[in-house]
């Protein structure tokens, strides 16, 4: 955390007079001198106060020199940095109490802008930006001219802005100037800054803050659009995911599969059980624990699909209502399985390093999870459209969806395309669940979260149609995102509910209903 250098003493004098004063062994002597070198812009002061903080800063009183004990044990003179043979034999350690200490935090809190480390200099920068003192002017400035990464420049130009919006005695060119790098700063911090400033500005001082409040204002209204829209895209490839195998069932076989939320449930435990093998046995393969879980899921989910298919569903055919209750009846018995095997509470799946942190495009924020998940759901619906339209079992498929009749007297087995597109559709629903575990809660009810809303992105884009369900999917995502913000959370669901009945109302098929002679009859 950064501490105003305001409330460190000050000291006019050089700098090496300053350093110094470490000699006279005087706690006030030292406080002084940390004064003056945390606020002189030398490159050897943040060197000087951490070796002062950590006991490694050694001063002889005869000849008033100062070292540095380094940390690969090496002396170098703390005033010049030039490497000495051996310090004299009366130098001892600079003594701090416990006053002295949080004077020296201080100093480190604003040094950090002159840290070799981009990361903390651009930290202090940060920090400098929400809360700027006058005193690390000359430090910002002196930074700024050896600053070559682009980003914490940036960082140092705004922060030295934020500090001359903050002066009282600042010109009112030099605050125009500041109030322009503040406006191209543009985030909610830059409006802070023109917010704050004092009501008794020049008038040109203030009608150049009114503009550039004004134009941050719209600008931030535009990205928190961006930033909807992302959220409802990266909502609706949840939904996608989550309902892309319930379409195939439901359109192939006119099953409404209340077990369906349980086998992308089933997934995500598969994926925290790799990842606990992995965890105990090799944490090194921890960031390929998804690529190995992702097959195992599929796999797993599938077969308990084609089980559950060929021991419930086939002999509920053509009765709708008798396999709503069957398999509502199916995924109670499932949850308790899992609550029994793994307990009733939320288990812990790690984000993979790939997988974690975010980044920012202007104002918008993008997190690498969300953003895979995306890729993720885009290659699944292409790779799963391709196998419809290129393979024998995607066309037998098709033709059992558009007329079964019709294809079992071409002679497809119409009952072992029901099964295996009943596990595929599980199988799918179990690679979602790998996906899921990495932005929901790994529990037995996480497959009920999203059994109600995969069935309304199915009957709204079009039974058994992946584009109408591709399109469904974002589109209900679209408009949920964009409604919460008005309505909240619990009013958008049902706004959008009652908006799909009206909308089945005109068009009981969906957006893109299928074609066939026993589909239109």
């Amino acid at each position: 955390m950064l501490i105003a250098a305001s409330a460190l003493p000050a000291l006019a004098g050089p700098f090496e007079d300053a350093v110094a004063q470490f000699a006279n062994d005087d706690f006030s002597d030292t406080q002084d001198a940390v004064g003056v070198i945390a606020t002189s812009g030398n490159p050897q002061a943040y060197a000087i106060i951490s070796a002062l903080q950590d006991g490694r800063l050694f001063a002889d009183a005869e000849s008033k020199k100062v070292f540095i004990k380094t940390a690969d044990d090496k002396i170098v003179d703390a005033a010049t940095n030039e490497p000495v043979a051996e310090m004299p034999a009366d130098a001892s350690a600079v003594r701090l109490n416990n006053r002295l200490r949080g004077v020296v935090s201080a100093a480190l809190g604003g040094l950090t802008l002159l840290s070799p480390d981009p990361a903390a200099r651009l930290q202090a920068a940060q920090s400098v930006i929400k809360s700027p003192d006058e005193a690390f002017l000359p430090v910002i400035e002196e930074a700024l001219k050896k600053e070559t990464n682009k980003t914490t420049k940036r960082a140092f130009t705004e922060a030295k802005a934020a500090i001359i919006l903050s002066k009282a005695d600042a010109s009112e060119a030099e605050k125009i100037d500041a109030i322009a790098v503040v406006r191209a700063r543009g985030d909610q911090d830059a409006l802070v800054m023109l917010n704050g400033l004092a009501a008794d500005q020049p008038p040109a001082v203030a009608r150049a803050a009114a503009v550039a409040i004004t134009s941050i204002n719209s600008s931030l209204a535009m990205w928190a659009v961006a930033q909807n829209a992302w959220y409802g895209l990266s909502l609706g490839s949840v939904l996608l995911l989550a309902a892309i195998g319930l379409a195939i069932t439901f359109g192939v076989m006119g099953i409404i599969n209340m077990a369906h939320g349980e086998m992308v449930m089933i997934g995500a435990y598969v994926t925290f059980v790799v990842q606990e093998v992995i965890r105990t046995s090799y944490p090194a393969l921890f960031d390929y624990s998804l690529l190995i879980a992702l097959p195992l899921a599929f796999l797993m989910a599938g077969l308990i699909g084609v089980l559950i298919e060929r021991t419930i569903i086939r002999f509920l055919y053509g009765r709708p209502l008798e396999t709503l209750l069957a398999t509502w009846g199916l995924s109670l018995v499932i949850q308790q399985a899992v609550r029994t095997m793994f307990g009733p509470t939320n288990r812990e799946v790690g984000n993979p390093s790939w997988m974690s942190g975010a980044f920012e495009i202007g104002q918008l924020t993008i997190t690498y999870n969300r953003l895979w998940i995306v890729v993720f759901t885009i290659a699944v619906f292409f790779i799963l459209q391709a196998m419809l339209r290129f393979t024998a079992l995607g066309l037998e498929m098709r033709a059992v969806t558009q007329n079964r009749r019709m294809a079992a007297s071409m002679g497809i087995p119409t009952s072992r395309v029901d099964a295996l597109t009943f596990g595929l559709g599980s199988g799918i629903a179990g690679i979602a669940g790998v996906a899921l575990s990495q932005i929901d809660n790994v529990s037995p009810n996480l497959g009920q979260s999203y059994i109600i809303d995969s069935f309304m992105v199915v009957v709204f884009g079009g039974v058994g149609n992946l584009w109408g369900t591709l399109v469904g999917a974002l589109t209900l995502g679209m408009a949920n995102k964009f409604l919460e913000p008005v309505a909240g959370a619990v009013l958008a669901k049902i706004a959008i509910l009652v908006l799909i009945i009206l909308f089945i109302q005109k068009r009981p098929r969906g957006l893109f209903a299928l074609k066939g002679r026993s589909v239109e009859a």
